[in-house]
């Protein structure tokens, strides 16, 4: 017997393992692509789509919708490419409101306990206060060139 068979080491143990001396870098590029498809697969880059601009109860306010990059493709209600873990950032009134995304079925929706959002109806979003009573805020989406 070799010293190099002896040892393990040298073309006995490639031909054992896979037989050609090119198998181990293969098996690092087969390694990197798979660590490559498996991030691509449970994290979504974070992204924000554009604000849409509406008047509610006469005043302007300007909705974003944010999905942040822990947000995970393969949640259920997935619907307009948010999930749970999203937020919508409302500007109105002087304020701006940081919504989570609700995971109930449907359009998307976004609550804190006490503002809520829903663009169901696109053209005519509903927004709602809750402070005891509810306040339902009429709006309606701005032209983009308005």
């Amino acid at each position: 017997m070799s010293s190099s068979a002896a040892t393990g080491s040298g073309p006995s143990t490639l031909t054992r393992f896979g037989g050609s001396p090119h198998h181990s870098w293969f098996v690092v590029l087969l390694a990197a692509l798979l660590a490559l498809l498996l991030e691509l697969a449970f994290a979504t880059p974070a992204f924000a789509l554009a604000p849409e601009r509406y008047l509610c109860d006469g005043d302007p306010l300007q909705a974003q919708v944010e999905n942040g990059a822990v947000d995970a493709l393969n949640l259920p209600n997935t619907a307009a490419g948010t999930v749970p873990g999203a937020v919508v950032l409302l500007r109105w009134r002087e304020q701006v409101l940081q919504l989570p995304r609700t995971n109930n079925a449907g359009a998307p929706s976004y609550s804190d306990g006490q503002w809520w959002w829903s663009v169901e109806d696109p053209e005519h979003p509903r927004f709602l206060q809750s402070r005891g009573v509810i306040s339902s805020f009429a709006c309606q989406r701005q032209d983009s060139g308005a």
